[in-house]
């Protein structure tokens, strides 16, 4: 018992002196601590130093952060260990690789930012401690200073709606689920996915704590959600305020905003931000992001709302930052109009595509953003669509063109603003570098390096397939505006003209498909190599992936030829390969967690402490990777298949049997095809129509069925099936077996 409470005791006091590096260390590879010699120097640059000091590599900086840059780059391009979300631990090599020359970077872009309100629903809904643990040591050493951190705010709402004189119930019907807070908070939608049990309040609120605890013990700045003025729709009845009604967004109720002239604008902001800081404390950061994706309302005097707006967050910090998202018609013009330029911090959202800030763009402000301060932000992807994706092209031009551009002055960071995240690494990797890197360089340049860190050496055919795929999938064009991924025909619903699968991805082809197929050749010949390297045999699943996919869209070509050439057998042979390379993309995805339903569901059920708990969660993660909403709101709103996922179990239980419905019907109609039908004998529906009617229909019609039904039933989980975390088969076999598939004759 004795030797146990020492081993406790000296452990509590290696926690309390050591630094924050030391345990990020020794969370990355036991030991590893002691492997390095961390420096601290005051400084008036953000920069950070590799240098050697006997056996132990020397790493310096002026803050935690740029210190954890400083292990991040010598991991990558002197160790060749690269740290990325599916892989924060490392076998580090003894002894460590010497630094040979003292290797030193420095940049004036001393903010960076991270998440977006989405990501905190579209990928880390369901998260615990373990796992925010890792994504806090991720953002140490990709660089960020000021995160995002709005876990929890459903809990301020409770506590304030209950202040105001709401009951539990009512205050049940206004906050959202935890797979749609982020729409809630960003006031779109109302309830949906609620009632949350008083169980949830409680894990959020400690969830919160500990991930604010870690943020500051590293140093960084966490940005806490401000008040921009949402009050239920409600309000005006319920409390008598002066509101502007929001109406519907996407068929859903949406908040009502509170006109700052009412009088009790500063009491309900000043309950709010009172609650706020009882629970979470202050932040020298306030995310406000009002009016957002609503149109222009007569009565809504925007200027001086964001007034109203500033004064409440400053009664609580005189010093803080209103931080506000760059998007759409966001921030209004009449808003920057009235507000000093250091009271305002702009994220300039999509900025490797739709730049805001006056670059050329569709959504290009011609002057910028005036004296206010932005930040260029990468927002990658939308929905957390699996999909291989990127703009290297775009993003190095944009970012080098604000080292010249003068409506570019007044930036000050870098952001990562994706809706989803744990995808695509190679772009986050690539964006997070920019800072650091003062001279202009090519994406072919650089993916060489990367290439080597990822995989721990030189590797003539896996660079050979990067250079494919940098030339190709990831270099998506100027002029091109689709919202994330080339998305997989497998997801949509099925119709004789699929293309996209949601209904904003804006997508259009850009790259060749037998480039990915190329690329996924390269990639398996040297497979068995490389069995067991963890970042190998994600992208070897990840990039297969891309292949089969893309040779699927090829062949739903050839099933809608052979169906409307009136060839049953050639359509026959046609629907079966399709449904053959959906069944080998199911158990492909099947060999790593990270592409398998089952994780997802599971981390969503883990949430609950009781069956009708964990019933509620496991529906949230449901419905939101597939209709998102109700009937109205998943058809007819346009929501159904926003968040769609290749994923295992998601194909082989939703998707196919959608495929299924779709050609089984195009099956019996061609089996019928030239038979009389019942209106051509005379009677029937069509006997009274009119001739112009009657030429309609014999135009050539889609095929339009109504899947909803059987969607709601694997929502709702109608017939119980449970999904595995657990990887199945091997990733090296499998991946062999699809390009087999792929190039048979």
């Amino acid at each position: 018992m004795r030797k146990i409470l020492l081993t406790i005791l000296c452990a509590v006091a290696l926690t309390a002196t050591s630094t924050p590096i030391d345990q990020l260390l020794e969370r990355i590879d036991k030991g590893a601590s002691t492997k390095f010699k961390i420096e601290m120097k005051k400084s008036n640059t953000d920069f950070f130093e590799l240098d050697q000091s006997g056996s132990r590599v020397v790493v310096r900086g002026n803050t935690w952060v740029n210190i954890a840059s400083g292990i991040n780059w010598y991991l990558k391009y002197h160790a060749g260990v690269h740290l990325t979300w599916n892989n924060m631990k490392a076998k580090l090599p003894s002894p460590l690789p010497p630094v040979i020359q003292r290797e030193r970077h420095e940049t004036a872009l001393t903010l960076r930012y991270d998440f977006n309100y989405c990501t905190f629903s579209y990928s880390m809904a369901f998260w615990d401690w373990e796992r925010w643990q890792q994504e806090i040591d991720w953002m140490a050493l990709h660089g960020v200073n000021m995160p995002l951190a709005i876990v929890g705010e459903e809990c301020v709402w409770r506590n304030m709606l209950l202040k105001l004189g709401y009951s539990e119930e009512e205050i049940g019907k206004f906050i959202a689920g935890p797979a749609f807070l982020a729409w809630w908070e960003m006031n779109n939608l109302e309830g949906w996915g609620g009632p949350l049990p008083l169980s949830w309040y409680q894990r959020q609120e400690r969830l919160q704590k500990q991930i604010l605890q870690r943020m500051k013990e590293y140093g960084m700045h966490p940005v806490l959600p401000g008040y921009a003025g949402m009050v239920p729709h409600d309000a005006k009845a319920r409390l008598g305020l002066d509101v502007a009604d929001a109406g519907l967004w996407n068929g859903f109720q949406r908040p009502a905003n509170l006109l700052p002239t009412d009088s009790r604008f500063g009491e309900i902001a000043d309950l709010y931000y009172k609650e706020l800081t009882r629970l979470f404390g202050k932040a020298d950061y306030y995310s406000i992001d009002p009016f957002h994706e609503s149109n222009d309302d007569s009565r809504i005097d925007y200027g001086a709302a964001a007034m109203a707006l500033l004064k409440a967050m400053k009664g609580v910090n005189p010093k803080a930052v209103w931080v506000v998202q760059g998007w759409t018609e966001n921030p209004r013009q009449q808003m920057l109009d009235v507000l000093k330029p250091e009271d305002l911090l702009i994220l300039d959202l999509f900025s490797e595509c739709r730049p805001m800030w006056g670059a050329p763009s569709v959504w290009k402000r011609p002057q910028g953003y005036g004296e206010h301060r932005w930040l260029f932000c990468l927002l990658e992807n939308f929905g957390a669509n699996v999909g291989l994706h990127g703009r290297m092209d775009q993003l190095l031009h944009n970012f080098q063109l604000t080292k010249t551009h003068p409506l570019a002055s007044k930036m000050c960071g870098i952001g990562f603003t994706m809706e989803g995240s744990e995808n695509n690494p190679v772009m986050f990797e690539l964006m997070s570098e920019l800072p650091w890197r003062p001279e202009p360089f090519t994406k072919e340049e650089w993916i060489r390096s990367y290439v080597k860190a990822r995989y721990g050496g030189d590797d003539a055919k896996l660079l050979k397939a990067w250079q494919i795929l940098v030339e190709g999938i990831y270099n998506c064009p100027l002029g091109n505006n689709q919202q994330g991924p080339h998305e997989s025909i497998f997801c949509g619903r099925p119709t004789l003209n699929n293309f996209q699968a949601s209904s904003w991805s804006k997508m259009r082809n850009y790259y060749d498909p037998n480039s990915t197929l190329l690329a996924a050749s390269l990639i398996n010949e040297v497979a068995e190599k490389y069995r067991g390297n963890n970042n190998f045999e994600y992208d070897l699943v990840d990039i297969t992936r891309q292949a089969v996919a893309d040779q699927a869209r090829k062949q739903y070509q050839m099933v809608v030829a052979a169906y409307k050439a009136a060839s049953p057998s050639d359509f026959d042979k046609a629907s079966k390969r399709f449904l053959q390379l959906l069944e080998m993309q199911d158990r492909l995805l099947g060999t790593r967690p990270e592409f398998r339903l089952g994780r997802w569901l599971e981390m969503a059920r883990a949430c609950g402490d009781t069956e009708e708990e964990k019933r509620l969660y496991e529906w949230n993660a449901r419905v939101q990777i597939t209709t998102w909403g109700n009937r109205y709101c998943a058809d007819t709103g346009g929501l159904r298949d926003y968040a769609h996922k290749e994923w295992q179990g998601l194909l082989a239980d939703f998707y196919a049997p959608r495929w299924n419905m779709f050609f089984d019907y195009l099956r019996k109609d061609l089996q019928t095809m030239g038979s009389p039908k019942p209106d051509m004998l005379g009677g029937g529906a069509n006997s009274n129509k009119t001739s112009d009617e009657l030429f309609q229909m014999a135009l050539p019609q889609d095929v339009v069925l109504d899947y909803y039904p059987t969607e709601e039933q694997w929502v709702l989980n109608s017939t119980p099936r449970t999904y595995s975390s657990l990887a199945a088969g091997q990733p090296v076999d499998v991946a062999r077996q699809a390009i087999s598939l792929l190039t048979e004759k």
